[in-house]
């Protein structure tokens, strides 16, 4: 076995994979990190010599990128050659839950995962050790192994023989804090059957990471981990949204109520903040993959329990939204509404499973005509969420329509003529608006719906608009 990693390569540049291999070329200067994919046009954004360029945003990214790239760091679209180098694999691709066949709408879809393990098992050379970095269901590890062992077992006659080790390596990263949660992570957590491979991941890490901060499992408590922690954070989520109703309906304040139990050393306050819900690519997706894992072991009412924090997040939102149109005198239609905030979360341009997606939805289909505001998302991002269409010439489209929905990168445009503005996502530009001036722009009587708890309500109040904060009673 190689126990000194000169090279590393990562399959998939994504929102896990840029980030995290930019880290370990940052504190490893003396490994070359190559991080490929087949998606051309982002490896071309990852390369672009404007860092403002890159495909993905996170605070401190560009710095990094730019240290490292063409130095010890590299983006490519030649695959099969850097997997030919590489000592170390890391498998870092798309895992969507499925949307037909078996498990359809709950089921991860592992394509990308086995279609990247057959590259592996043809085109690696001598000894490589193989690191799942996706979020993969449980005993995901032993479909690799089968298909890496069998590449090794039909080379062990020949000149080029190949032997693998396979590691669960999971990502526990924020967006919008990923360079942070990689440079000073809670923990790292590797799980695998062998010893060795297992220290010499480890000792990469052991570059900037102290090692007590390093957990070793098996390979199963690890797949699951990651899996259980998303579910465990989404709940949170869900809880605290379904107070922030309650808290509405009572008079009491669900910022005072998330102080006081947050106190408690047993619960702390981290995911206690209500919001209109969780959003992203893992919690929804992960919790489903825990429902269908549930259902396949005959574990009903767990299947059942986890299925509920999904419904409390769909329910917010739908939640949100009616208390809009009741609001606008029960009817939006032919009405405009600025929405301050695209992204799933503040401080990055990630939009998948964003609150702002569906409630946008529900408004178009009401009649509503949407104005959109977001620091980091673009024009075009917004359109493929929302699924806009023109509908000229075709009045039987039932899709919200082109027509009915504008982008702007001027915040204050959002106010114009607005009957109101709904602040979907917590940038820190939103607590610092100048309310009287919005005021003056807006048709009057109007609304601010603050999702996120971050408007100043009494600027808002004595500006002369209508609000309305989550969880304020």
């Amino acid at each position: 076995m190689n126990k000194k990693i000169k090279n590393i390569c990562c399959i998939g540049a994504g929102y896990v994979g840029g980030p995290t291999m930019a880290v370990i070329a940052h504190k490893c200067i003396e490994i070359t990190v190559n991080v490929v994919d087949s998606n051309k046009a982002r490896i071309d954004a990852w390369n672009d010599n404007d860092l403002r360029k890159l495909p993905i945003y996170e605070p401190g990214l560009d710095k990094i990128i730019s240290k490292t790239r063409n130095k010890n760091l590299f983006f490519s679209t030649n695959v099969e050659m850097n997997i030919s180098k590489a000592d170390l694999i890391f498998i870092s691709v798309n895992t969507p839950t499925k949307t037909k066949g078996l498990g359809a709408g709950k089921a991860s879809d592992l394509k990308w995962v086995e279609l990247c393990t057959r590259q592996v098992a043809k085109f690696a050379t001598g000894h490589t050790i193989i690191v799942e970095k996706s979020t993969l269901p449980v005993r995901t590890a032993k479909v690799i192994q089968e298909i890496l062992f069998k590449a090794q077992d039909e080379s062990s006659n020949t000149h080029n023989s190949k032997t693998f080790d396979v590691l669960s390596n999971p990502e526990f990263l924020a967006e919008g804090s990923a360079v942070h949660d990689l440079l000073e992570p809670d923990r790292v957590l590797i799980g695998g059957e062998d010893l060795e491979p297992i220290k010499i991941l480890s000792g990469i890490y052991e570059h900037w990471i102290p090692k007590e901060k390093i957990l070793q499992t098996n390979l199963w408590s690890s797949e699951l981990a990651k899996l259980v922690a998303n579910a465990f954070l989404a709940q949170r989520i869900s809880s605290i949204n379904s107070i922030s109703a309650l808290c509405e309906n009572t008079g009491a304040d669900i910022y005072q109520v998330s102080k006081a139990i947050g106190l408690d050393t047993r619960i702390g306050e981290k995911f206690l903040k209500a919001g209109p819900g969780f959003g992203g690519s893992c919690f929804k997706k992960d919790i489903l993959n825990l429902v269908y894992l549930s259902e396949y072991f005959g574990l009903p009412e767990v299947s059942r329990y986890w299925e509920e924090v999904i419904k409390i997040n769909e329910w917010q939102r739908k939640r949100i939204y009616r208390l809009i149109v009741k609001n606008l005198f029960g009817t939006i239609s032919g009405k405009k509404i600025g929405i301050l905030g695209f992204s799933f979360k503040a401080d990055t341009n990630d939009t998948r499973e964003s609150s702002a997606i569906q409630i946008s939805i529900d408004l178009l289909n009401e009649g509503a005509n949407l104005i959109i505001y977001d620091p980091k998302v673009s024009k075009q991002q917004v359109e493929f969420a929302l699924g806009l269409e023109s509908n000229e010439n075709n009045d039987s489209i039932k899709n919200p329509s082109l027509e009915q929905c504008a982008y702007t990168s001027n915040i204050y445009d959002v106010f114009k003529s607005s009957d109101c503005v709904v602040i979907m996502t917590e940038w820190k530009a939103f607590s610092e608006i100048n309310w009287d001036k919005a005021a003056r722009d807006m048709r009057h009587p109007a609304w601010v719906f603050d999702s996120r708890g971050v408007a100043n309500k009494k600027q808002v109040i004595e500006s002369g608009l209508n609000f309305w904060q989550i969880g304020i009673g």
